[in-house]
């Protein structure tokens, strides 16, 4: 298989040409894969489905062994798709903790870590826009 990644290619139903994708795509363009749903209430605030997931954020997960359990975000792994949680680990056989890596699509957002700035900025900027459509819709 060709090892480089392909500026040219858009999309394809062919999951062997989207795993390529995902599998070649670089550092910058993999932090869109980070991209993980809100809850309903975030959603209704914010005007948003989902958002890139971020250290701190506060999530449940939705599917998996694990479904239903819930934690702070500890680590964002972009090269490999993957988070951890605080409060998801497994036990090692030395009786050390190691993190058990999700990946963000069987996750779901509860509460945002709105430190950074340019993460308010945006999400401050998206409000804005809905809620000018909102009385434009109404008129």
């Amino acid at each position: 298989m060709k090892q480089d990644f392909s500026t040219e290619w858009r999309a394809s139903k062919n999951r062997r040409k989207q795993r390529k994708f995902i599998a070649n795509a670089p550092l910058h363009l993999r932090g869109s894969f980070l991209n993980t749903q809100l809850s309903k209430t975030l959603s209704k605030k914010h005007g948003l489905r989902s958002i890139r997931i971020r250290k701190g954020d506060k999530v449940k997960i939705t599917t998996g062994q694990h479904k239903g359990k819930s934690g702070a975000i500890a680590k964002v792994d972009v090269k490999n798709t993957r988070v951890n949680i605080e409060t998801l680990f497994t036990l090692k056989r030395d009786g050390s903790k190691s993190f058990y890596p999700v990946h963000p699509s069987n996750l779901q957002i509860q509460e945002l870590n709105m430190d950074d700035r340019k993460r308010n900025k945006k999400l401050e900027s998206l409000s804005k826009t809905k809620e000018t459509k909102e009385t434009k819709d109404k008129k």
